[in-house]
């Protein structure tokens, strides 16, 4: 059985395809189109998925839709109503655009569908509720048996934050907060406040939080939200103009902080950073009473994690740390992209009564579910985009690329299937030395062409992660953050501990001072043998070289820009950056020996993410 899962029309547009309960393909449209967080309708994300699995659009049993168009119209308008006249203005530019195209979102699937293929039957279209289809990608692909599942965003039709209990099988969502009350819109109100982008910029804001204090954190527990000891909560829309205008906070927020909206062009100031640290830390504490309360009501040992809030990797943290539950599985792609993977699960087990079959390991498979390139092709595209390259066996390859890391010159990875979700992990990856202590600096300004405050996380060896950081457990995603090991610390100065703020970023703070970040935490990924074995490898022979078994991993792509899909992208960003090396396949590219004529100019390319 067949089932493709569908995500689009609001930000992320994705397509899964589902076969026999196992996920064959997954990936983000926007890879494909080269438009950050693109909401259209996912042509080429399914084309892929149908190529992959080799089928016809005729041929699969159901498509999925990751929620109920018209459960959100009823939100749209029951807010409206409730509110008037406040948000005319709002109201009047969103209904023209509800009525052309998102209320009739059912009609508009079956004729893009019908265009892919005209023998596609439209009563095959199934709806899946939000919450749900992130509840689905978050319990079906764990390898528990049984686990509570917390789903927290901005909002899906309703519900913002939602409990359900999955057991083998089945899945059942038995308590929600409803909208406005929104852990996910209070953090991107924050977000907004600090000159950020909204459903982009959330995690500048976390990784800002280290820079301050929360000084303000008792303010907005006061002010904004009123938090109860189960992690309920309701928030004081005086402060918020989401619900009816056209921001996300409004003039009486900006005076309860002391401080206008801050411009994105602005300078960050110690208020910014002391803002960011004082959300993020109610953020942890709303989670952690979350958590705890489900623990209690559901006797579960395992917990899976999914919506947009599911990506705040340092409140991951402590809810693992804090070890209410035994286990913790995040779905990679937690935020509306990986509805797309739930609403096709959701279709399989819950509608169509499909046994779930429990996977040794977690099956999205590393979220290596994308496009892949076999040799022959990518010499034939490099070739024919002008680049310049030699062709190495794959030992001689690895080898090659551990010594250039170990050199610190900074690597383009581009290999096998890519990455479904938004972090690279070693399928299309920028790689660097982390004993570097200007390579943190260097590759945000010279190659990300982003803000220098901006962390990087480290690639480590599963097996030596424990005697590097205080975790030792899996996290293959990239979505907990722990500290790193006493022993691994460098002792700081008395001058060096009375810097504040952005100061703070050029002091070497450990043995791997690139992925250091300055409260000494770190966003782990662990590296497996069993899911990314190529990538396993250059780690084992970086560490062979060096004795570090940890290499700095960021996406392959430069500020605004989506993750690479191609090997021609890879070559194109490789051209527009500072880039030293570029390793697609068993192809190695070196920087001077390429036309100079091919360069290009990335540093202003994409607007600010």
């Amino acid at each position: 059985m067949r089932i493709l899962g569908i995500s689009a029309f609001y930000h992320d547009s994705a397509a899964a395809l589902v076969e026999d309960g196992r996920i064959v393909a997954a990936a983000q449209e926007e890879r494909f189109t080269r438009k950050k967080h693109d909401p259209s309708f996912p042509r080429h994300a399914i084309g892929y998925c149908l190529e992959a699995a080799g089928a016809k659009l005729s041929e699969v049993d159901h498509v999925a839709f990751y929620d109920k168009p018209f459960l959100k119209f009823e939100r749209l308008l029951e807010t409206y109503i409730a509110l008037a006249p406040r948000g005319f203005r709002s109201f009047r530019m969103a209904l023209p655009l509800w009525l052309k195209e998102k209320l009739f979102q059912k009609s508009l699937l079956r004729k893009q569908l019908k265009a892919f293929d005209e023998a596609f039957s439209a009563d095959r279209l199934l709806f899946t509720e939000h919450h749900l289809s992130h509840a689905a990608s978050a319990f079906f692909p764990s390898p528990f048996d049984r686990a509570a599942v917390l789903t927290m965003d901005g909002v899906g039709e309703w519900a913002t934050t939602s409990a359900a209990i999955g057991d083998g099988s089945k899945l059942e969502i038995f308590q929600e907060i409803h909208f406005p009350h929104s852990l996910g819109l209070l953090y991107s109100a924050a977000t907004y406040y600090t000159g950020f982008k909204v459903n982009s910029g959330e995690y500048k804001v976390m990784g800002l939080a280290p820079y301050g204090r929360p000084k303000y954190a008792q303010l907005i527990l006061d002010n904004l939200v009123d938090l109860k000891p189960d992690g309920s909560f309701r928030l004081d829309l005086s402060y918020f103009d989401y619900c009816t205008g056209l921001t996300m906070t409004n003039e009486r927020f900006a005076r309860l902080f002391g401080a206008p909206v801050r411009g994105p062009d602005q300078l960050l100031t110690p208020f910014h950073m002391d803002v960011a640290a004082s959300i993020q830390a109610v953020l942890d504490e709303a989670v952690l009473r979350l958590t705890r309360s489900l623990a209690e009501q559901t006797g579960a040992r395992n917990l899976c994690l999914a919506g947009g809030v599911a990506l705040n990797c340092v409140a991951n943290g402590k809810v693992l740390r804090d070890g209410k539950f035994d286990r913790i599985w995040i779905q990679p792609a937690a935020g509306d992209a990986g509805g797309a993977v739930g609403a096709a699960l959701a279709a399989y087990h819950q509608f169509k009564a499909q046994p779930r079959v429990a996977a040794p390991a977690d099956a999205m498979r590393g979220a290596f579910l994308g496009p892949e390139f076999a040799q022959d092709e990518i010499e034939r595209r490099l070739a024919a985009a002008g680049a310049r390259f030699s062709v190495l066996d794959e030992a001689e390859m690895v080898a090659a690329a551990a010594r250039a890391l170990a050199d610190q010159l900074a690597v383009g990875w581009f290999q096998g299937r890519m990455e479904f979700g938004p972090r690279s992990l070693g399928a299309r990856s920028i790689l660097g030395d982390p004993r570097s202590p200007t390579m943190q600096k260097n590759l945000n300004l010279k190659v990300k062409y982003r803000e220098s405050f901006r962390p990087f996380a480290p690639a480590v060896l599963r097996e030596d992660v424990a005697d590097w950081f205080e975790l030792d457990s899996d996290s293959p995603y990239m979505l907990i953050v722990a500290d790193l090991r006493t022993d691994k610390r460098r002792a700081m100065s008395a001058d060096e501990e009375a810097l504040f703020g952005i100061d703070k970023l050029n002091v070497a703070r450990s043995e791997i001072p690139a992925v250091t970040h300055v409260d000494y935490s770190a966003r782990i990924q662990t590296v497996s043998a069993d899911t990314n074995p190529l990538f396993h490898r250059l780690l084992t022979q970086f560490k062979a070289l060096t004795g570090c078994p940890v290499l700095v991993n960021t996406s392959f792509n430069v500020r605004g820009e989506p993750i690479v899909c191609t090997p021609e992208d890879a070559f194109r960003c490789f051209m527009g950056n500072e880039l030293d090396l570029l390793v697609v396949g068993n192809c190695m590219l070196r920087k001077p020996e390429q036309d100079p004529a091919l360069k290009q100019d990335y540093s202003s390319a994409f607007e600010l993410d």
